[in-house]
């Protein structure tokens, strides 16, 4: 039997996992978590050597007994936009800043101001965020040039967890799209973005397509991980890239949207193209030659809990006591209430939004809420409200000519059958389901397969190893009932924006 790994870098855990190569069923998983500091409010960084550890502990695990020359590839995934700063010995100079972390703000007016708005979106396809890379190294270089200037090379979390196993700097397309230095339709890293920020070209990694084997596991990294040396490493993916190859959106036409504490809305594309307006994010994806085009809900399965936290207190009761799961019962007080929740609208906006306002001072609210409303409608109103939101990053895939029609719904919100019949009616189309769990480890492990020859193609592979079931159909007249609604949705958040900034102030 042949084996591939995948290896998931995320932001609370790495999960290793072991799969069988010919049918893609998981083997062996381990995931080991670490913290994560918040020197400053709104600072968020790691240290990686917490990752490397996490990395050695769930290899050890999952290859234990394995003969080592049964795993025929390693497969790399996780967390995007982090900043390692290694010197000239290897070592790590400080904390990771990783994805989440705000403090650049000014450096990206500084990154907007030298290349220019219109440039920006022509070589990067996005505008300056405070979620990028680029920022956060203009930010050490402004706010710690001691540590700058001992800086030899910079890798994101998955590179720096590649680094230690084979010694080899090197990213791919996908990850290193978030930097925001790459030349998104060049898939190589901008000369012109490099000169305006001047930032030495040497800094930075070698460049591969996901699946193209990047080095080999080296005899250090052997004697620690319990993996063969000389074991091939591919190149791997940025987590959403990485989990859209486990879940096969790998063609035209496919797309998935994930419900977990946020939503994404991601679709695959085989042009570069770009929204001007910067509500989405255009990547280079993991099939090489290819795109993706990707638009964020702040806060998806977030307002369903903060709802049940504090509202529901009767049901959490109700739902211990018979040993069922809470969203089980608030399902079914929902299921009570019509189309529309009585006219009560709900803005999912809890964290701001990104998708498609762009303003952290975005706020949550129910819209027409009065004495008629019981906690069903809330319910319902808070499903329809982030169904609303993810469609609205849907719509702009179709400003842009981008299918989504072959729709996959993943995350927690696919546990709800309710949940998933109404965005499937809010979407107009048929969303489907994946038996297995995919992910960005599993993604991962298909990308080291494609690298080591067991797979003609990351499409084949996908074709091969990923099936897919009915989830939910939607109803035309339903979909006509939704779409007063949203018309009536998309307008609130509009009218109230300078409110919510008056109220932050």
């Amino acid at each position: 039997m042949n084996y591939l790994i995948g290896i998931d870098i995320g932001t609370s855990g790495t999960k290793t996992a072991l799969y069988d190569a010919e049918t893609g069923k998981e083997v062996r998983a381990l995931t080991a978590e670490y913290p994560l500091s918040q020197p400053e409010n709104g600072w968020a960084e790691q240290d990686p050597l917490d990752w490397w550890e996490a990395v050695v502990k769930t290899l050890r695990a999952v290859t234990d007994g394995i003969d080592g020359n049964a795993i025929k590839g390693v497969g790399l995934s996780g967390q995007m936009h982090g900043v390692v700063m290694l010197d000239a010995d290897g070592n790590v100079i400080r904390p990771a800043i990783i994805w989440c972390d705000g403090r650049t703000a000014k450096e990206c007016e500084e990154i907007t101001e030298t290349v220019g708005y219109d440039k920006l979106i022509e070589l990067t396809a996005n505008p300056a965020l405070t979620g990028f890379s680029a920022s956060k190294i203009l930010w050490i270089r402004n706010h710690e040039p001691e540590n700058y200037a001992k800086c030899r090379k910079i890798l994101l979390p998955k590179d720096y967890i590649r680094y230690k196993l084979t010694g080899a700097f090197a990213t791919e397309v996908s990850d290193a799209s978030g930097t925001q230095l790459l030349h998104i339709a060049g898939r190589c890293w901008s000369d012109e973005m490099l000169r305006l920020l001047k930032i030495e070209r040497d800094l930075l990694p070698e460049v591969y397509e996901s699946p193209v084997i990047s080095a080999c596991v080296s005899e250090e990294a052997s004697a620690l991980t319990g993996l063969k040396k000389g074991t091939p490493v591919a190149g791997g993916g940025g987590d959403n890239a990485a989990s859209a190859v486990g879940t096969g959106v790998v063609r035209e036409g496919r797309a998935f949207t994930t419900v977990g504490t946020s939503g994404v809305v991601f679709a695959h594309t085989s042009k570069p193209v770009a929204d001007k307006a910067g509500r989405v994010h255009t990547f280079c994806c993991a099939v090489p030659g290819m795109w993706h085009v990707m638009g964020v809900t702040q806060a998806a399965g977030l307002s369903l809990r903060w709802f049940r936290d504090n509202f529901c207190e009767s049901e959490l009761a109700e739902a211990e006591k018979k040993g069922v799961d809470v969203y089980q019962i608030m399902d079914a007080e929902a299921k009570t209430s019509p189309i529309g929740a009585n006219r009560l609208l709900y803005l999912p906006y809890l964290m701001g939004e990104r998708t498609p306002h762009l303003d952290p001072a975005a706020r949550g609210m129910f819209f027409g809420l009065s004495a008629i409303h019981g906690r069903p409608d809330l319910i319902r109103a808070v499903l329809e409200g982030v169904a609303f939101s993810l469609r609205d990053c849907t719509e702009i895939f179709r400003e842009m000519g981008i299918d989504t029609s072959g729709m996959i719904l993943c995350g927690g919100g696919a546990k709800s059958p309710l949940w998933a019949k109404i965005i499937a009616d809010v979407y107009h189309t048929d969303v489907r389901a994946i038996p297995a769990s995919g992910g960005g480890a599993f993604g991962a492990a298909i990308l080291a397969g494609v690298g080591a020859g067991l797979y003609p193609s990351v499409e084949d592979a996908c074709d091969r190893l990923i099936g897919y079931r009915p989830l939910a159909s939607f109803d035309p007249e339903n979909a006509k009932a939704y779409d007063k609604f949203y018309g009536i949705y998309r307008q609130v958040y509009p009218a109230v924006r300078n409110c919510c900034h008056l109220l932050q102030e």
